[in-house]
């Protein structure tokens, strides 16, 4: 099966350098053995498990090839040579492994593109930790994503119950891929009934960029955000900085109880307070450095957050059709917890009626866990505002809050590892999953040493807000 490359997926395929690998990251950690049992989960399981699925996620079997001459987008192709075992892989720390050991090793494996002549996507298991546990380290093009067509291979190996679930048995047989002359036989068929298409190849072959990035994203409100855009710029900040090949990873660990008694107690949005406690944690980050911050210093982050559907007593949190993505003033030179979240309620309030939405159509209808395609949905948001105009970003996606199992053995934990885009130092990645709030922070290595003190200022603007709350 031959699928060309939506604007969007090309321009993402053609974003990629290599010191801003444009992949989605996601970090589980489960529970594989107890008291010195059998590991429940190993190198062959999941292989065989990922096999099992990956008719679900069909794309994961096809690379992209370029169209001969640049004649075209380019396609996706069945990869006639796929080899599970190269895409699956296996790694350890030396026992006991400890979380500092293994976010190192995140950070390595996060630092290194894909393979743009197989398929775009990698699986690490990660054995050796304490306690018995081990982790799954993921990695998938932002092209290969898009929330309708394809989603993040980490949604359909997890089940409700430790009993994988079965499913039918879809044998796949290794198709012949296509040569060049029926490549450009379909690219010149295709440009012919598309003449936009060809006046777009027509650009790129005389010097011009091939694709815009944020094509989708333009079609929803695209003239506020033009205008938004060109009219303000980003503050200055050590955010934005340019990057490196390597990168730093740090996590935190938050109660989402703690989110809903601030949410109950200042009548806002849980995104909110997410905003609040990050605002809190880049104020002190800043602090650190010795930068000067006054009551009216912002940091400009994209948000492109999935819309949270909830109540006011709700326990559910479930994702909206529309991933949508706006710019907010984070209110870092606010000293005042209580404050910077008034700033951000109504500023989440009215820039909302301004966003850019990327429809996830098929998220909607899928039950479980999808977090890490929403988080991909988010990147390819925030990708549709101009370099210049943020500092950061920020993405949100919430996750199921029963526990999930990967063949047999119980996730403990599920952190987003979010890519840096074009001079950005660091981009950070929330996810909610059974109870607890769980923040990846990506970071540029040379630009960000002290990812450490942010990862702790997380947790002290998150006491800080508590407080308030007496």
């Amino acid at each position: 099966m031959i699928t060309r490359l939506t604007p969007q997926d090309a321009s993402f395929y053609r974003l990629e350098s290599s010191s801003n690998p444009i992949h989605i990251g996601a970090l589980a950690i489960v529970r594989n053995a107890e008291h010195g049992a059998d590991p429940v989960l190993d190198y062959d399981r999941l292989v065989d498990l990922v096999e099992a699925r990956l008719s679900l996620v069909p794309r994961y079997r096809r690379k992209v090839v370029e169209i001969p001459f640049a004649l075209g987008r380019p396609v996706w192709v069945e990869d006639s040579q796929f080899d599970i075992t190269y895409h699956i892989r296996r790694s350890a720390l030396p026992t006991p492994g400890t979380d500092e050991q293994l976010h190192d090793l995140v950070a390595r494996l996060a630092s290194r593109p894909l393979d743009q002549s197989r398929p775009l996507w990698e699986m690490h298991l990660i054995e050796g930790l304490s306690d018995g546990r081990c982790a799954i380290f993921t990695k998938t093009h932002s092209a290969l994503v898009d929330g309708d067509t394809a989603l993040e291979i980490g949604h359909v190996i997890l089940d409700t119950g430790p009993s994988p679930r079965e499913l039918a048995n879809n044998a796949w047989h290794a198709p012949r891929e296509p040569n060049d002359v029926e490549l450009l036989v379909g690219a010149l068929t295709h440009l012919a009934a598309q003449p936009r298409e060809a006046l777009e190849v027509a650009r790129h072959a005389s010097g011009h960029a091939f694709a815009v990035i944020g094509a989708a994203g333009r079609a929803v409100d695209s003239v506020v955000s033009a205008v938004r855009a060109a009219t303000t710029g980003a503050p200055d900040s050590p955010l934005n900085a340019r990057t490196s090949r390597n990168r730093r990873f740090d996590v935190v660990r938050t109660d989402l109880e703690d989110y809903r008694k601030i949410r109950k107690r200042f009548d806002c949005s849980i995104n909110d307070v997410i905003l609040a406690v990050v605002s809190g944690a880049l104020r002190n980050w800043l602090l650190s450095r010795g930068e000067t911050l006054t009551e009216s210093t912002t940091l400009r982050a994209v948000v492109p957050m999935s819309v949270y559907v909830e109540g006011p007593d709700s326990d559910q949190l479930k994702p909206a059709s529309e991933v949508s993505s706006f710019l907010i003033d984070l209110p870092v030179g606010e000293p005042n917890p209580v404050m910077r979240l008034s700033h951000i309620s109504h500023a989440t309030e009215a820039n909302g009626k301004h966003h850019r939405g990327v429809r996830a159509r098929t998220l909607v209808h899928l039950a479980g866990f999808a977090p890490a395609s929403l988080h991909a949905m988010s990147v390819r948001a925030a990708s549709t505002f101009a370099e210049h105009t943020f500092n950061l970003v920020i993405t949100n996606a919430p996750g199921p809050q029963t526990p999930m199992y990967i063949g047999g053995a119980r996730m403990l934990e599920m952190y987003p590892v979010s890519p840096l885009l074009r001079n950005q130092a660091s981009s950070i990645g929330i996810t909610s999953y059974d109870g607890r709030v769980f923040y990846g922070l990506n970071a540029d290595r040379d630009a960000m040493a002290d990812i450490g003190v942010l990862a702790a200022s997380v947790r002290d603007s998150m006491e800080e807000m508590l407080g308030a709350c007496v």
